[in-house]
């Protein structure tokens, strides 16, 4: 807690990373359809994500005088309480549903398994439009990493009873509490049985649940309440598989490029000031890049092409030089760039000052 009145952001609050006891803030977001940073808002540090959503919508409405708007969010941010909420106001909603919210589904009969597929289903009911598919190379991803924590932890049962084999003053029941404390948090609850037989650890693979924990491996549901007339199914699914672009913006601004923290400045005001040229300066390496797409190309045809941290380090070393003459006199010099970092400037449209 912070005393009362006291003129800052930062508050304690559900942290991501599990770094407990720190100061944080809540960052908001705002982008187009391509991904392309629009506005950016601060939240004080215990502020849920749900919370914000409609008011910032509203907002954003009268800000920018939006006649119709809809709001596509992931898993976290538009609950039940969400949609709720957006539907009051009038606003439409594009998300997707947990795994559980799925299974309801298929016990009540609304979606079927064998729906999904690689290419897109709908299914409509009560008003609210349900896309689905199913990515066979995530599912395969998802099965190799299953297997790969079983083999794991048969391993570390083998090592264990190795070790409980050859130090007859090993507990048994301590390495049973390990590795099944190693199994819950590698979420293999209910997959998998430790018992001892003796003093021997024995592994015991529930099949049945392993079965029906894959039988949803790679498939997903987008769902919206936006009428069929205004929006393809095949738009709503790509444009909540777009928020994989606001989601990279929003690495680079908090952990990748620009790295917004740590926050040195105390004060709510400053707090987002820092936070505003964080996403000013987001706006530019956005610039900076389809720049140097246009003129490099990508990494994808040419494994050559210059890229957007290729072009900051090659021009960080572009830098003036002052030489002390004597007391009174200091020389300023720009060095000549070197043909890469030519080709660069003129990709970026950047003209160096004569003198």
């Amino acid at each position: 807690m912070r005393p009362p009145g006291e003129d800052r952001a930062g508050a304690l609050g559900y942290n991501r990373d599990g770094k407990r006891g720190k100061l944080q803030i809540v960052i908001g977001l705002l982008t187009d359809a391509e991904g392309e940073p629009l506005a950016v808002r601060v939240f004080e540090g215990n502020t849920g994500d749900p919370t914000t959503v409609v008011d910032q919508i509203k907002i954003i409405k009268e800000q920018f005088r939006v006649q119709e708007l809809v709001f596509v969010g992931d898993r976290g941010m538009v609950k039940s309480k969400g949609k709720q909420a957006l539907e009051q106001a009038n606003l439409h909603y594009i998300t997707a549903l947990t795994d559980p919210q799925i299974r309801r589904l298929l016990h009540t009969g609304t979606l079927q398994l064998g729906l999904f597929h690689e290419q897109i289903c709908e299914v409509e009911s009560a008003g609210v439009r349900y896309v689905l598919r199913k990515n066979e190379a995530e599912a395969a991803r998802e099965q190799h990493r299953l297997q790969d924590k079983l083999e794991k932890l048969q391993a570390k049962i083998a090592a264990r009873n190795q070790e409980t084999k050859s130090k007859p003053r090993s507990q048994p029941e301590a390495g049973q509490r390990k590795l099944q404390a190693w199994a819950e948090r590698h979420k293999l609850k209910g997959l998998v049985e430790l018992k001892l037989d003796g003093r021997t650890l024995v592994l015991e693979r529930q099949q049945a649940a392993i079965e029906t924990s894959l039988e949803l491996a790679g498939c997903y549901v987008v769902t919206t309440n936006v009428l069929q007339q205004s929006m393809t199914a095949q738009e709503v699914h790509d444009s909540y598989i777009d928020l994989q672009k606001v989601e990279r913006d929003f690495r680079a601004m908090k952990t990748g490029l620009l790295e917004v923290r740590p926050v040195f400045v105390r004060k709510k005001s400053r707090t987002r000031g820092h936070v505003f040229c964080c996403m000013l300066a987001l706006k530019l390496s956005r610039e900076m890049e389809r720049r140097l797409r246009a003129a490099f190309g990508t990494t994808d045809s040419d494994p050559h092409a210059i890229t957007l941290p290729d072009a900051l380090t090659s021009l960080s070393h572009l830098s003036l030089l002052q030489y002390q003459v004597d007391e009174k006199t200091t020389v300023t010099k720009l060095p000549q760039p070197s043909e890469s970092q030519r080709q660069i400037l003129k990709a970026l449209a950047v003209t160096l000052p004569a003198k």
